[in-house]
Formats: structure tokens, C-alpha cells, sequence
């Protein structure tokens, strides 16, 4: 048995079996569809809180629905644009590893014509949903454009392309922000920079699950860099998120509830550095998704407070 062989009988697909796409959605755009990773929404919700993090901090009182359902959109389609990026740049990487070898443009069911035409309408879809904004907001966005981009590259050249993660996932604080105040400042600032040592932690975890397939492509990442010395890491990464987070409702003058709240997400990140084993694949994907819950309980405890007075 070669190589390859011998890898792929050790590993699995990362493509969920018999979701809701296979049920539902006509079978031509089945493909598309997992290209996009609409049958894994946990990357929609990483991207989609900060903008609901952005927006609920910078509006006192009234929450505008028309607002968030674009947000919404906008996650999903840029979400499924940056895999669509990634999975054009990785195919010959991907077609190596069992568990990505199943991924539509690797295995030949999307060609790269086609790839790149449904990264085309991802694309200007986004752009609608940017148009609907300030011209503050529509240049912010525009210039996270360059992130998204970028980062498919950048884990062949360093073991640190969580933390460019962290800089693009959690660009929509600033959007949300900017969306209400047309500007920026420190409150938003503060958030954002706590989301980049949020998504450095939890995309750290993710990573341990694929560290046996990265090395097997030549590819790096923060799991491989840090190795069995991770959790100090997690420690230090979410202590310095949590006192950014606070540091940025400080900022922003939140009242009681927002503090509670924080407290809640404490203890949800200590449980998720406790629980955690590094060399347990399917443990390490379970920890890395209850990072939702994390997002919602700060989000619970922003939009709280704003509707408590001092």
C-alpha cells in the first residue's frame, strides 16, 4: 500500500453524511452547497457574532432587525466565499488527504471554472449586502476583502495563520460597530482585538484535530507550533481575551449585566481548557464549535446591559 493509500485508510471525510443537503437540496447544487459549507454553520456563527457583538455595543436602545438579517446574510456568503478561496488554492493539497480528498473541487465534482464562477455571485452578493451600509462601513469592508484573501496562503509559509484568522473573523466587530456610529473607536477597538485572541485559542484547538493531515500535506498551523505545551497557550490566549472584553464594556460604559455575563463566559472557557484533549480529533472539533455558546453569552450579556440602567 503507498502512502496515500496508507493515509486515507486512516482517516475520514470531513463532509457530514446525509444532511440536510442531501435531502433537500436539488442535486446540481448539492456540490456548490458543501463547497460553501452550508452543511457546517459553525463558521457562519463564528463570523456572524462579532457583527452582532459590533452592533449591540454600539446601539443603546433600539435593535434594528433589517440590520442584523443583513449581517446574517452577509456572513453566510462571505463565510462560504472564504472556503470557496481556500478550497481553490488547497486542491492539489486537499486531493492528498483522506479527510479533504471528498471537498468538490478535489475531487473533481466543481472544476476551478466553475469554482471561481460561484465565488463570482458569493462575491457580488456581499457586495449588495455592503451597499446597504455608510460609506464609513461599505470602505471598512471593503479593505477586509484583502484578509480574506490572503489567508489561504499563509499556512505554508508560517505556523501562525490562526491568528490572521483572528484578524479576519472578527473584522465584523468594527463593521457592526461602524454600521450605527459611522466611525471607529475604542470600545469596538478593544473588542476587536479580543476577538483575534478568541479565534487564536479556538482555532488553535481546531487545528489539533488536523495536525496529523497537516503534517502530511507539509502545511502549518499554531497546533503544530505550540504541541504539547497548548493549553498554558489557551490559558494565556482567552485570559487576555476575557480582560480585553471586559476592558471594551469598560470602554463602552455597560452597565451590571454585561459584567455577568463575562463571568458566564469565564467559566465557559476555563470548562473548555480543562476538557479539552489536544490528541482527540473528534473531542478537539466538539470543544472548538462550543465556542458558539461562548459567543451568545457575551452577546446576551452586551445586549443586557444596554437595556439596564446604571
Amino acid at each position: 500500500m503507498n502512502e496515500r493509500a496508507t493515509h486515507t485508510a486512516k482517516n475520514a471525510s470531513d463532509i457530514p453524511a446525509y444532511t440536510w443537503i442531501d435531502r433537500f437540496a436539488p442535486e446540481l447544487s448539492r456540490p456548490f452547497f458543501r463547497l460553501a459549507r452550508l452543511d457546517r454553520p459553525i463558521g457562519v456563527w463564528l463570523l456572524l457574532i462579532p457583527c452582532w457583538w459590533g452592533l449591540a455595543l454600539a446601539e443603546p436602545n433600539v435593535l434594528d432587525w433589517q440590520v442584523i438579517g443583513l449581517f446574517a446574510l452577509g456572513a453566510v456568503v462571505m463565510r462560504g466565499a472564504g472556503c470557496t478561496v481556500n478550497d481553490l488554492v488547497d486542491r492539489d493539497i486537499d486531493a492528498k488527504v483522506a479527510r479533504t480528498a471528498a471537498r468538490p473541487i478535489a475531487s473533481g465534482q466543481i472544476s476551478v471554472a466553475h469554482g471561481v464562477t460561484f465565488l463570482g455571485v458569493q462575491v457580488v452578493i456581499g457586495a449588495w449586502v455592503l451597499l446597504q451600509f455608510n460609506q464609513f462601513a461599505i470602505q471598512l469592508g471593503v479593505t477586509s476583502l484583502g484578509l480574506v484573501f490572503v489567508y489561504p496562503f499563509l499556512k505554508r509559509i508560517t505556523y501562525w495563520p490562526q491568528l490572521w484568522l483572528g484578524l479576519t473573523f472578527n473584522w465584523g466587530v468594527l463593521m457592526g460597530w461602524t454600521v450605527v456610529e459611522g466611525s471607529l473607536g475604542m470600545a469596538p477597538s478593544l473588542l476587536y482585538m479580543a476577538g483575534i485572541f478568541w479565534t487564536l485559542g479556538y482555532d488553535t484547538i481546531y487545528a489539533h484535530q488536523d495536525k496529523q493531515d497537516d503534517l502530511f500535506a507539509g502545511v502549518k498551523s499554531s497546533a503544530l507550533a505550540l504541541g504539547e505545551h497548548t493549553k498554558p497557550w489557551l490559558c494565556l490566549f482567552y485570559a487576555a481575551a476575557l480582560t480585553l472584553i471586559g476592558a471594551a464594556g469598560l470602554a463602552a460604559q455597560l452597565t451590571w449585566p454585561f459584567f455577568i455575563g463575562l463571568g458566564f463566559g469565564t467559566l465557559h472557557m476555563i470548562n473548555q481548557v480543562w476538557r479539552v484533549d489536544i490528541n482527540h480529533p473528534a473531542g478537539c472539533l466538539v470543544v472548538f464549535k462550543s465556542n458558539r455558546d461562548f459567543g451568545f453569552v457575551i452577546l446576551a450579556g452586551i445586549l443586557s446591559a444596554r437595556f439596564v440602567p446604571a
